[in-house]
């Protein structure tokens, strides 16, 4: 069956994810140095994840620049 696009979550992975798969923890603790070849993938260090958050750019500076940008005479 299929979910109804009434119920379906529109930012269902839009979020940061507070969850990071085995892999991605095991690329993580590559690139911290904290992981070596040969050792055992079980029982991994926890990983912290960084939530990062995007500034919402104002309305009026947007539209204050595309004005600018016509920047043609009206004859």
């Amino acid at each position: 069956m299929t979910i109804d696009k009434s119920l379906k979550v529109r930012a269902a992975l839009v979020r940061a994810r507070s969850v990071l798969t085995r892999a991605e923890r095991i690329e993580k603790l590559k690139s911290d140095e904290k992981w070596t070849e040969g050792d055992s993938p079980m029982g991994l260090v926890k990983v912290r994840v960084h939530k990062l958050s995007m500034k919402k750019k104002k309305k009026a500076a947007a539209e204050d620049k595309a004005d600018s940008g016509k920047g043609g005479k009206k004859k």
